[in-house]
């Protein structure tokens, strides 16, 4: 009894041990979580402000071909389903742990869609395990981002996925470039979400064209309009990149989080069942030491 009911002790302090690390990365996903959050509504109201310049700066240009950007040159022709040339896709992940089923619903999500796409398609990853994820469903990815730890790293990645996007329309294979990633919810935790990047064609800019303008006074386009349409395509294309990763992120620190509360929930779960388990043992000792005192009294007496 005395072995059963020290070895039930040692459980049960490990077991408080493993709930305050759990807690702990419980506070540090929610911390995360609102950093990548703020990011993303900051960045709301700034693609709104940079699709307000291009809708502006379209509208002086007409319906002509818009000019590549520096950071990602656009295809020139219309895109569609039909359209010959290489499909490139970037799909994010994580290479953190706990986090439940993260990497494998972007990767299944990815494949699904990639393969209702005609024509040979290529792959970049951002983390290594979700790359692995797509290696096992025979998608083999070109190359490999490292997945950022903060939103300060965001910019960095960004900028290595822009060079290695302009290689690729540059190449004069490219067709069209689309972004993979979960995206947060409310009820679902998160989502997986698919945006075309490139190309910027006719339908974007026609798009963007029609945009109602938020007051009376119409703008006007100052400098050249060629220079002002080309910086704020990169910003676009940066902004969105930018986007994806953060959402990303926060519904990465969103499925850990999730996953320590159900963790904390088993663990309290768990430490009711060795508390009683411990006093009904300890009592049993008990009794059983009560039990010896009144039968040694007992046969003393006779």
């Amino acid at each position: 009894m005395s072995d059963s009911s020290a070895g039930l002790r040692r459980k049960i302090g490990s077991a408080g041990e493993l709930r305050s690390v759990v807690r702990t990365m419980k506070a540090v996903a929610a911390s995360s979580i609102a950093q990548y959050e703020r990011s993303v509504a900051a960045l709301a109201d700034y693609l709104r402000t940079i699709e307000l310049g291009l809708s502006a700066s379209l509208r002086e240009d007409g319906l002509t071909p818009a000019p590549a950007s520096t950071a990602a040159p656009p295809a020139a022709a219309a895109s569609g389903p039909t359209r010959s040339g290489t499909i490139g896709a970037i799909v994010f992940g994580s290479d953190q742990g706990l986090v439940g089923q993260f990497n494998d619903a972007i990767a299944i999500h990815a494949v699904d869609t990639l393969a209702a796409v005609p024509g040979p398609v290529q792959v970049w990853a951002v983390g290594e395990r979700v790359q692995a994820r797509l290696a096992a469903t025979g998608l083999a990815a070109t190359g490999v981002f490292a997945v950022p730890a903060s939103v300060a790293a965001i910019t960095a990645l960004v900028a290595q996925i822009l060079v290695q996007a302009e290689a690729f329309a540059a190449s004069g294979r490219a067709a069209e470039l689309y972004l993979f990633y979960n995206r947060p919810t409310t009820g679902a935790i998160y989502t997986p979400a698919t945006e075309r990047l490139l190309p910027l064609d006719a339908a974007w800019r026609r798009g963007l064209m029609q945009r109602h303008w938020p007051t009376h006074m119409l703008p006007e386009v100052l400098g050249t309009a060629t220079t002002t349409l080309r910086a704020l395509i990169g910003e676009y294309l940066f902004v969105s990149l930018f986007r994806a990763c953060a959402e990303s992120l926060a519904s990465e620190n969103a499925s850990r989080l999730a996953a320590m509360q159900r963790a904390e929930k088993n663990i309290d779960e768990l430490l009711i069942d060795m508390n009683a388990s411990f006093h009904r043992l300890r009592q049993s000792s008990i009794d059983e030491e009560l039990f010896d005192v009144v039968s040694g009294f007992e046969a003393l007496s006779q």
